[in-house]
């Protein structure tokens, strides 16, 4: 159930399931199905419902086959008509026989396109009369403002004074919209992997979000169709939590088990979960991928950074309780997902190791001196295959000559520990 606007030019078939249901089914479309029978997971039926989640659901043979950066086609505005539920939105929102309010406003919005400075979608979610969201309220992002109550009559002026003229709704009063908003796409009568997914997914959003204590600053709501069935289940979060800016990040192939992660990564700590990322509102298809690809270095630098700073640390500060391992031996995450050019093949390691019985320090007088002496070799390798994987230069570079040698210094007592330790349990 969204449209997009301004975006006249663009004749492919994924283009057009992404401004579906307001255009005719794109052929990707695999599961498509008319309102009669696509609506299986809202009936009381538990068998069919159950073999609706097998078929369409988390485990289905298509879910996750591969990257999802920039899967978000572009736009600049994102319009939400709160109006009922899922089980009375019809396959197209056009087609709603005796609804006039959803149907003239995606005629007016038709209508005015051409004009229109922003490329906009349109959307449904869910609306209840007496809640936050009433049937009628308008939310606008990035603008994360809210109208209340447009009427049928209302359409045309709100069209052309807020989305053509870029201006205020004169009888409205615009309300600020604080916190977060995620938007779940639930529309079973359009495609049946939103249908198995959506509503699974807005009931564990909400009982996180009870859990974390986030209510009143997360609002969870399920939505109309928002493209690529395929990637069910698809969540888009709105908010000022990343960089302190308002815009929406989109997520596909969302699981229940994923959503303690995005509430405590994205919106708690305004981190990308990047596993599950697919784009952003406001950037193209290959700034997506840059911007995943900026945030993946710099994951990698940063993951090298802080498992030598604390290998360096516990050196320092401790006795007997860090192993030295090498690069062939372990590998340091350029990313927690994998969707990565960085790959975690052969990065140098440092790793806490408990070493039973670890003697005193006095025992570093009995290192072997030629294996302490393979040790900056090896930390030269390992940064040298670092530099090349991740084509970033990594905090070694810029180290001063004295404390180079104090590090490795520091590394050769360590090993040095290990290798009497030894001699002393082979004698």
């Amino acid at each position: 159930s969204s449209i997009g606007i301004n975006s006249s030019n663009r004749n492919d078939s994924e283009y057009n399931a992404f401004l579906a249901p307001f255009t005719y089914p794109s052929s990707n479309d695999t599961y498509l199905t008319d309102s009669s029978s696509s609506r299986t997971f809202q009936n009381n039926n538990t068998t069919n419902h159950h073999d609706d989640l097998l078929d369409f659901g988390f485990t289905r043979p298509d879910f996750r086959p591969g990257q999802l950066a920039g899967t978000v086609d572009f736009y600049r505005r994102h319009v939400f008509l709160c109006y009922k539920s899922p089980a009375a939105w019809p396959p197209r929102i056009e087609a709603w026989e005796f609804d006039r309010l959803p149907r003239l406003l995606h005629a007016a919005v038709v209508s005015g396109k051409g004009r229109m400075k922003k490329e906009t979608l349109l959307t449904i979610c869910e609306g209840h009369d007496g809640t936050e969201t009433s049937n009628g309220d308008m939310l606008i992002f990035p603008d994360m403002v809210r109208y209340r109550r447009l009427t049928h009559f209302d359409v045309e002026t709100f069209v052309e004074e807020v989305l053509v003229n870029d201006g205020e709704w004169r009888p409205g009063n615009p309300e600020a919209l604080l916190g977060s908003y995620v938007f779940v796409c639930s529309h079973g009568s359009r495609d049946r992997r939103c249908g198995a997914c959506g509503p699974v997914l807005v009931s564990r959003f909400r009982e996180e979000t009870e859990v974390l204590g986030l209510q009143g600053k997360v609002f969870v709501s399920p939505c109309s169709h928002i493209g690529r069935h395929k990637c069910a289940g698809n969540v888009i979060i709105f908010g000022s939590s990343i960089n302190g800016e308002a815009t929406g990040h989109w997520y596909g192939y969302v699981t229940p088990e994923d959503v303690p992660s995005l509430l405590q990564q994205h919106i708690i700590k305004g981190e990308i979960l990047d596993s599950l990322w697919r784009g952003q509102m406001g950037l193209t298809a290959e700034e997506q991928k840059k911007s995943q690809e900026q945030r993946i270095h710099q994951n990698c630098v940063r993951n090298f950074e802080e498992n030598t700073e604390e290998f360096i640390d516990t050196n320092n500060h401790s006795t007997g309780t860090v192993a030295f391992e090498s690069p062939e031996s372990t590998a340091i995450s350029c990313q927690e997902n994998g969707y990565s050019s960085c790959h975690q093949d052969n990065h140098v390691s440092f790793r806490k190791t408990k070493i039973p019985g670890a003697i005193e320090p006095e025992a570093k007088l009995s290192a072997d001196d030629e294996f302490s002496e393979n040790v900056p070799s090896r930390i030269s390798k390992g940064k040298a295959k670092l530099h090349k994987l991740c084509s970033i230069p990594t905090w070694l570079d810029y180290w001063e000559q004295e404390d180079t040698y104090a590090a490795l210094a520091v590394v050769c007592a360590a090993v040095s520990v290990v290798v009497a330790y030894r001699c002393y349990k082979q004698s």
